[in-house]
């Protein structure tokens, strides 16, 4: 006696509780490849961070309070997995999720992923989480701020944004299918 595991593409996006399952798997998913695998990758100790390109996702397929909820919690996930200051990820990202929002356009998700517009909210939002991350982060050290945001914090940013173009191409790709 088999079982049909047959569902359909349309079938589980249409599922709000099987989407954000998913959402979930992914998050976890990526924050683990973070933390393990983006060493190999890193440029002067700067990588992308995956999991503000999927809270830009998030923000953008589902809007704007659904996108700071995805951002609390992978930032908060990141904090966790990271052993890093908690609570730095998660407000960071949150109010990335936010600015994010500010573009999500019912129905048109798709359209502005697959465009040259998801890099540049990328980067907007990659700008706001970077400078409340490291406002946060640097404080306590007495560094020179200004020093340490363009050197970590606008690499950070570029190198997010270019990694941003591998989502964006995916999904021009699938819409010309």
């Amino acid at each position: 006696m088999a079982l049909n595991f047959d569902v359909q593409r349309s079938q589980l996006l249409a599922t709000p509780s099987l989407r954000f399952i998913l959402y979930a798997v992914v998050a976890l998913m990526l924050a683990v490849i973070h933390v393990v695998f983006l060493g190999y990758i890193s440029v002067s100790s700067v990588t992308p961070d995956l999991l503000l390109l999927f809270t830009v996702w998030v923000a953008l397929v589902e809007g704007q309070f659904t996108g700071m909820i995805a951002g609390f919690l992978c930032g908060l996930l990141f904090d966790i997995v990271s052993a890093d200051v908690l609570g730095a990820n998660a407000l960071a990202k949150t109010l990335a999720g936010f600015v994010a929002g500010f573009f999500w356009r019912e129905g048109f998700a798709m359209m502005i992923i697959g465009h040259y517009r998801y890099l540049l909210i990328v980067a907007i939002a990659g700008v706001i989480h970077n400078l409340v991350y490291y406002l946060l982060y640097v404080q306590p050290m007495q560094i020179n701020f200004a020093m340490f945001f363009l050197k970590y914090g606008v690499a950070t940013t570029l190198y997010s944004t270019v990694a941003a173009v591998f989502p964006m191409l995916y999904v021009n790709r699938r819409k010309d299918q």
